[in-house]
């Protein structure tokens, strides 16, 4: 797989062959790194018993409570190594980073992937809790979560919704962030840009986007939710061949009965149509100035991304710490961890070390 990098102090650019031999790590070694993560012991932390979370290639979740979720989340590596955490995107799950958590693991890293509100068995601790999709309120969740297990800093990756979280935690809580590796780079909206029209053909990507912002959408989102995220992940994905075994393990995750709820919220909230919440308009005050990142950053797309995202030229400014951008080929779509594990398991540890 090729990957074209550019770093923004030098503008050099240049072609690396990311090397396939990582590729060799076995079934086995996953299972170790998993069960020595397991029988570690996290603050507030404890095991999950569901049969759901038992039959994960993980191997037995975790779950901590935060202010307001129960969050299941997996963990590899060990318990004294420095943290990495990744955030999955929609509709995709923890999944994603099958294979670069046992990469990373094996790097010596305590690597911990979370589900978002609304996926696989994260729970909200009230019924009475507004099922938010906004950004601040996931971004939130994350500094909610890290304070739970009690880590004061973090590398933080993400792609898709995750790596909107992560961008905003990166920008509104840079002490709480080591370096910071972002798919498809600034991700920070707001209200009043969304309300601008796009171009043609820029707006026809955002199909779904009109389309849950109609009641016929959500109704058709929650009962079609399986085969609308098989067609979003061939959407946004191209060249990517995933088979249906791949894409039934992660789908599962989409069962959880806050999922639609959430996906519509967050779609709607772009456009105008939810409010948010006043807990979290603070935040979204700080959020539509679109803040710079400051962290050390290296920001990845793919060559097949079918998704919409932004250029990377466009966004560039918005970092201004050390920074690096890298282009990976070779067909690469929009869930890039799973796609090509070995150039975002580099990007982690590259950006760690920047």
């Amino acid at each position: 797989m090729k990957m074209a990098v550019q770093n923004k102090a030098t503008g050099n650019k240049r072609r690396r062959w990311v090397g396939s031999s990582i590729l060799a790590l076995t079934l086995m070694q996953l299972g170790l790194a998993h069960a020595q993560a397991s029988t570690s012991a996290a603050p507030a932390a404890t095991s999950a018993s569901s049969q759901s979370v038992q039959a994960s290639p993980f191997g037995q979740l975790k779950h901590v409570k935060t202010g307001l979720l129960d969050v299941a989340y997996a963990e590899a590596g060990p318990a004294d190594g420095p943290v990495v955490i990744l955030l999955h995107g929609w509709p995709y799950d923890i999944h994603s980073y099958e294979k670069v958590a046992p990469l990373l693991a094996d790097k010596g890293y305590r690597v911990l992937m979370p589900y978002a509100r609304g996926y696989g068995d994260t729970r909200f601790l009230s019924e009475q809790s507004v099922r938010n999709g906004q950004p601040a309120a996931l971004a939130s969740d994350v500094i909610d979560f890290m304070d739970a297990l009690k880590i004061k800093q973090a590398v933080l990756g993400g792609y898709d919704w995750g790596a909107r979280s992560a961008d905003i935690v990166s920008a509104l809580w840079p002490e709480r962030v080591k370096a910071l590796v972002s798919v498809s780079g600034y991700l920070i909206g707001n209200q009043i840009a969304g309300q601008k029209p796009l171009p043609p053909k820029a707006e026809l990507q955002w199909w779904y986007q009109f389309y849950f912002a109609t009641e016929r959408g959500r109704t058709g989102y929650e009962q079609n939710t399986h085969d609308f995220a098989k067609l979003i992940w061939q959407l946004a994905s191209p060249k990517w061949a995933f088979d249906d075994a791949t894409f039934d393990r992660s789908a599962a995750a989409l069962d959880n009965p806050d999922h639609v709820a959430i996906t519509v919220y967050n779609y709607r909230w772009r456009l105008g149509l939810e409010k948010g919440e006043s807990r979290y308009e603070a935040l979204e005050q700080k959020l539509a100035t679109s803040p710079s990142i400051s962290v050390p950053t290296i920001t990845l797309e793919g060559d097949a991304n079918g998704a919409p995202h932004p250029k990377a030229e466009d966004y560039a400014k918005r970092f201004t710490g050390k920074y690096e951008y890298r282009l990976i080929t070779g067909g690469i779509g929009h869930n890039l961890p799973q796609e090509d594990p070995q150039a975002f398991t580099k990007a982690i540890i590259d950006a760690d070390n920047l």
